[in-house]
């Protein structure tokens, strides 16, 4: 269903849920105006789908409904509003020697959505002294991006998850051929070489293909046959219920022909087992007992389930999650490629993206969404997470260490008329906060570096220096005393010296780039350090480089 109907489908549950199984249209069409105004525009389009999605929510039973509200992570609100819970719900079932897996494609480096996965199940795993295993799941070659094998591993050291044991499922194909074969003796799996659309057409309208009578001795002999076919003349079915309520679920596809070469396997296989069968016989063989993934893999779980029936294997917790809606955060994986081959992005830590290796590069600690993924839980609502958010819990860390440095963008030399106080030594500290850390020391002579944009008609503050009136392009000189200033309501302006300071360029998040100077006392910082160029916001030096320092934008 689409989203519109997904929403309706929604209301009509829940307002069965409040009358014993039977939803009313008039309700449900009131309570979708009430609590989504966005909608009342569609009121005309709403009206006849929803009369004929409360039929379809009528017709099941109390328990359908109720699971129908489980997968869509709907639930009915007591009068009084509960207090929302935060951070991860307990695991339910066994708490003993609990073995949880992440398991990403490696289409790419990981990104701030993959987070989602990997970091409940590594707390999980601290939290009851278990064991994570990092499986990577690369049994499409078409998705397989060859660098992501090392960058992923790299990504989760940076968010402080170091897995017990690290899985290829490209080095796993004889198993997976083992249990197809299994399968097939059990009668359990069949050779199906309808072609794909004939194939369709008999499965939506629940009824099953000539290839599913073939005997067993037929499928084994088709079996062996499999790798000298052509790609898309037979494939291996599982059998579930022909007349299950989701065609998706009918017999699905276990085993394929695929003829790309693999980057770790060359041409040596043929045969490439689908995702829900080598995820099902990986975690029954790894010994998973906590299952941890989206709500959007809800029917998936419900696929693999029939192979741990046909097996006669115990089935570990299936837990399933709401989706992470990511505002104004980009994370498509394939989107970024495609930026980075044309030239849009420079890299996949281009400031511009969403990916981990990206915003680390920014300066975003990774303790930020660590924490911010373990905040969120396991719940099956959906939740959203947005810059603005991630910003307002990194500046928690970075606040207390990033000390703070002058930065002028685009900078104007100024002479002030006046001033003969001779050569001063202008001493602030690293950190107001922290002053144990000694100070940075700023000669004044009467000349200075301002930012472009300081420059204007007034009277002005060079902070901790002097009070000076522009007027043009005459700087005279003014006073001393901060009090004056004060007086005055004189706006006070960073500078930088003249004789000793560095060339700074700050790469911000839109991956535009400010130039200027930075004060001397940025030549002590190393490569990853973290500062507060103030009025400008927080920065990670990146790189230093023969003439300039160069960092890169975090956020204010």
């Amino acid at each position: 269903m689409n989203d519109l109907e997904e929403i309706i489908y929604k209301h009509a549950l829940l307002n069965a849920a409040k009358h014993k199984g039977s939803a009313n249209p008039g309700a449900v069409m009131g309570s979708i105006m009430s609590n989504e105004p966005e909608l009342r525009s569609k009121a005309k389009e709403i009206g006849p789908m929803s009369g004929k999605i409360v039929a379809k929510v009528n017709a099941l039973s109390p328990e359908e409904q109720a699971s129908e509200m489980e997968k869509l992570g709907v639930e009915v609100q007591d009068k009084k509003p509960k207090a929302k819970e935060k951070g991860l719900q307990e695991l339910p079932g066994t708490h003993e020697n609990i073995v949880l897996r992440f398991a990403p494609n490696p289409s790419g480096p990981l990104h701030i959505g993959h987070s989602r996965a990997a970091v409940p199940n590594a707390e999980y795993v601290k939290r009851h002294n278990g064991k994570l295993i990092l499986r990577i799941e690369d049994t499409d070659p078409k998705r397989v991006f060859e660098p992501a094998y090392e960058m992923i591993p790299e990504d989760l050291e940076w968010l402080g998850i170091k897995p017990d044991e690290i899985i290829y499922q490209s080095d796993r194909f004889e198993t997976y051929y083992d249990y197809a074969r299994q399968l097939i003796e059990k009668g359990a799996a069949y050779m199906c070489t309808c072609d794909g659309g004939d194939f369709k057409e008999l499965k939506d309208n629940c009824k099953a293909c000539p290839c599913r009578d073939n005997s067993v001795e037929e499928n084994l002999e088709l079996w062996e046959k499999f790798d000298t076919m052509e790609a898309g003349e037979a494939v291996l079915r599982v059998k579930t219920d022909i007349n299950h309520k989701n065609p998706a679920i009918r017999d699905w596809v276990a085993m394929r022909l695929v003829d790309e070469t693999h980057p770790r396997l060359g041409n040596k296989y043929r045969i490439y087992p689908m995702m829900n069968f080598s995820v099902a016989v990986d975690d029954h063989l790894m010994g998973m007992t906590h299952v941890l993934r989206g709500k959007d893999h809800l029917a998936n779980s419900e696929k693999q389930k029939y192979l741990y029936d046909h097996m006669g294997w115990d089935l570990p917790e299936f837990i399933h999650y709401g989706r992470l809606k990511m505002e104004d955060i980009a994370l498509s994986t394939s989107k970024a490629m495609a930026g980075i081959e044309d030239g849009t992005y420079s890299g996949w830590d281009d400031p511009r993206l969403g990916t981990l290796r990206a915003i680390a590069r920014r300066g975003i600690d990774p303790r930020t969404i660590y924490n911010l993924i373990t905040e969120i839980g396991v719940k099956m609502a959906d939740s959203a997470i947005s810059w603005k958010k991630i910003y307002g819990l990194n500046r928690n860390f970075l606040e207390p260490v990033a000390n703070r440095y002058f930065f002028c963008e685009e900078p104007v030399k100024i002479e002030v008329e006046g001033y003969q106080d001779g050569k001063v030594d202008i001493e602030r500290p690293l950190h107001a906060d922290h002053i144990d850390r000694g100070n940075r020391h700023l000669p004044f002579d009467g000349s200075a570096y301002l930012a472009k944009e300081d420059i204007a008609d007034g009277l002005f503050r060079l902070m901790d220096a002097v009070n000076v009136e522009i007027a043009g392009d005459n700087v005279n000189y003014h006073s001393t005393s901060f009090e004056d200033a004060r007086e005055a309501k004189a706006r006070i302006i960073q500078w930088v010296p003249v004789d000793e300071n560095v060339n700074v360029k700050i790469v911000m998040d839109d991956a535009s780039v400010k130039t200027g100077l930075g004060e001397s006392a940025l030549k002590d910082l190393k490569v990853g350090d973290i500062v507060q160029f103030e009025r400008v916001g927080f920065a990670r030096l990146d790189e230093i480089a023969d003439d300039e320092m160069i960092f890169y934008y975090a956020h204010k």
